[in-house]
């Protein structure tokens, strides 16, 4: 096969993928349990923004709620590219969808893309949901152009860096019921990852471990979008440092974009007709 030949192969997997993706969002909005999903975190967080209505950062009189929000904006973004994927292969195992994927050409790939499209669609209804009514509570925002911009190519970097690790590591979890470890490890991630408290208050070694997971980088971004840069003094180095969430987010997203399809051509090798139906026939007869 020629370069060229190949290489239209994934353009292929890659619209397939996208057709995909856009067929399962419209099928998890229709569904009023994952609506309600959706919308229960954003929900929960603008109702704690109320209840600082009239409250400063101690020591000034910036906003509180204007001060948490663009961390609350960084950590939906990588909640929703972190947890929800994981949740999704093993039951797309179950239910022959990756089996599927494998008998068609680079399906890994689309089947990937698809995800990606998914979540990133899913996770900007959630956004819309906190942003739209936080802003109105949330005073002292910077909401300009630049703003925007920044906050469209963060999200865009995020969801490419988050859910294909998360697709990965859902890979080796060997029932959907396992996929609640996600959920516990990403609410640990977050303690050292300055989403509700400053990182430099932190011991130094924290501050490393907060700084190697997307969360923090996710928080910095979205930060440095929303905030005064007179906010920036509560940053390690005095600075929002841009270039390097860029980097250490479009890193995380190489690695994922390498690492899923081997993973997931791997785990759908172990799969059959046989192994699948079996699968199935597990599920009803625990759901009997």
């Amino acid at each position: 096969m020629t370069t060229t030949t190949r290489s239209d192969a994934r353009w292929v997997a890659v619209r397939a993928g996208l057709s995909r993706g856009w067929l399962e969002t419209k099928y998890s909005i229709r569904e009023p349990n994952d609506f309600v999903w959706t919308l229960a975190f954003p929900i929960i967080y603008v109702v704690v923004l109320l209840f600082m209505r009239g409250s400063t950062v101690p020591g000034t009189d910036f906003a509180l709620g204007a001060m948490v929000l663009p961390s609350l904006v960084g950590m939906s973004i990588a909640f929703g590219g972190l947890t929800g994927p994981a949740g999704t292969i093993s039951v797309d195992r179950e239910d022959g969808t990756l089996l599927r994927a494998k008998a068609t050409p680079n399906g890994m790939v689309g089947y990937l893309v698809g995800k990606i499209l998914m979540f990133a669609l899913t996770t900007l209804v959630s956004l819309i949901a906190l942003i739209i009514p936080a802003v109105t509570v949330a005073g002292d925002l910077r909401l300009d152009a630049r703003t925007w911009l920044l906050l469209v190519l963060i999200f865009l970097v995020g969801m490419i860096a988050t859910v294909p690790i998360s697709v990965t590591l859902g890979s080796l979890f060997k029932s959907s019921s396992q996929s609640g470890l996600m959920l516990l490890v990403s609410m640990l991630l977050i303690a050292p990852s300055g989403i509700f408290y400053p990182i430099t208050a932190l011991p130094e070694w924290l501050q490393w471990v907060g700084q190697a997971f997307p969360f923090y980088w996710l928080g910095l971004g979205a930060r440095s979008a929303m905030l005064p840069q007179s906010m920036v003094t509560a940053e390690i180095g005095d600075s929002w440092r841009t270039p390097e969430m860029f980097a250490v987010l479009g890193a995380w997203a190489a690695v994922g974009m390498v690492l899923a399809p081997i993973v997931l051509r791997r785990m759908a090798r172990r799969e059959s007709g046989s192994t699948v139906a079996a699968a199935r026939e597990r599920h009803m007869t625990k759901g009997w």
